[in-house]
């Protein structure tokens, strides 16, 4: 890494440090960052690198987390959806999972 990194790089690598869903220095990606008690949700695709703002509920959302699984990310992402069912049990996050299994997205729970 080059010593002369500018002061706004610095800044974000601090921000995406001391932040929830964001990229770690480890390089831990969070694909689904919670929004609005979880009717909305960013979605990350590193297939295309957007950030989509979405609704849980749409149609959108499916076919975007569709596109992540058939890529190969399904299984960190269904990991994702039950840390954030646990920690925020009002948000509605095991009801999402399910929508997201009814169509198709994921394997249903054995």
């Amino acid at each position: 890494m080059a010593a002369n990194t500018s002061k706004t790089a610095r800044a974000s690598v601090r921000a995406g440090a001391a932040k929830d869903g964001s990229i770690s220095v480890l390089g831990e990606f969070k694909y689904v960052i919670p929004l609005n008690g979880g009717k909305h949700a960013y979605v990350r695709n590193l297939t295309n690198g957007k950030t989509n703002h979405l609704s849980t509920t749409s149609d959108a959302f499916v076919e975007e987390i569709r596109v992540l699984t058939a890529a190969g990310h399904g299984p960190k992402i269904r990991i994702e959806l039950a840390n954030l069912a646990s920690a925020y049990p009002g948000h509605g996050w095991d009801a999402t999972e399910e929508r997201l299994v009814a169509a198709g997205v994921f394997e249903p729970a054995a």
